[in-house]
């Protein structure tokens, strides 16, 4: 069984890594919001291993997270917490092995693929590295009925990290020197991958962001449709989480559809008013779409009170 000192190491490294992921894990219930820390350390853990291309070599880093994935599905013994951890966790709540392994499959891509030409190539590697922790956070919220819940925590998964790629195109070329937009969509709006890495924005790269945008905010609305059949204790937290996330399309639509020059950050006070009301249209309706089409900036085209740009449909009562 995951001991406390597990989690606690768990959950700083969240606290430190993830700010966003550990606002919405916050309100999780204590069965769900324990095991959520381990999972979430041992995505960063992996992570880590990529992010080291500076000091470490490939053959190095393939190895090692060749050794992760043994560790986590069980089949070496591991004096490493995190890895323990994340091995009793799925082992006890029936994490399938799938997941585990095109997680691990999706890092070791990161070694060297440098560029998508397609969404679909790009949807692969999500696939892996965002879908399948959605389908693991799935796993350990233990709905009734997985199979219709597992598409849409799919599609949920991978509208987070296509926002996250959205708001760190300067972030990925500066850091990583990566560039996530599909290739096939910087030709459709004649855009250069040179363009990008000098990081000078035109109307050529706002359309190409638009239409990324656009694709992500579908996928929203796929994820949110079935977040009702997840257990009641969960849904809120999976709700407010697809606010918050969404919510990085307003700052992105608010800078004109520029992260070239700069990379948009959801500061503390935005995602506290976010919290308050989402809360208060939950209070509300307990329908997550109702929900999600009041309180986020993710449009729905029509006379919904949908918030647009800064503007917010829903009202919260002081105090």
């Amino acid at each position: 069984m995951v001991d406390d000192d597990q989690i606690a190491r768990s959950k700083r490294i969240q606290q430190r890594t993830g700010k966003t992921f550990h606002f919405a894990t916050r309100v999780l219930p204590d069965r769900v919001r324990e095991p959520t820390y381990v999972l979430y350390a041992f995505f960063r853990v992996a992570d880590e291993v990529v992010d080291a291309a500076e000091t470490a070599p490939p053959a190095e880093q393939r190895r090692e997270l060749e050794r992760l994935r043994d560790a986590a599905l069980g089949r070496e013994e591991t004096d490493d917490p995190v890895l323990s951890a994340f091995a009793e966790m799925r082992a006890e709540h029936g994490i399938a092995d799938e997941d585990v392994t095109g997680f691990i499959d999706a890092m070791l891509s990161d070694i060297d693929t440098e560029r998508y030409e397609t969404y679909e190539e790009l949807e692969a590697y999500m696939d892996g590295s965002a879908s399948a922790v959605g389908r693991m956070m799935t796993a350990v919220m233990e709905p009734d009925d997985p199979e219709a819940a597992l598409p849409h925590a799919t599609a949920l998964g991978e509208a987070f990290q296509l926002s996250n790629f959205l708001r760190d195109v300067r972030e990925d070329v500066v850091e990583l020197d990566r560039i996530y937009l599909p290739r096939e969509t910087l030709r459709e709006y004649d855009v250069t991958e040179e363009q990008l890495r000098r990081f000078e924005f035109d109307e050529r790269v706002e359309a190409a962001m638009r239409h990324e945008l656009r694709r992500a905010e579908s996928l929203y609305k796929d994820g949110v449709a079935g977040i009702k059949y997840l257990p009641e204790d969960c849904q809120f937290a999976v709700l407010l989480s697809a606010v918050l996330y969404a919510e990085h399309h307003a700052l992105i639509r608010d800078r004109g559809f520029d992260t070239l020059s700069e990379t948009p950050e959801l500061g503390t006070l935005r995602k506290l008013t976010l919290f308050a009301r989402t809360r208060w249209a939950w209070f509300r309706s307990k329908d997550p779409e109702t929900v999600f089409r009041r309180v986020s900036c993710v449009p729905y085209g029509d006379s919904d009170s949908s918030r647009s740009g800064t503007g917010h449909g829903e009202t919260v009562p002081a105090g």
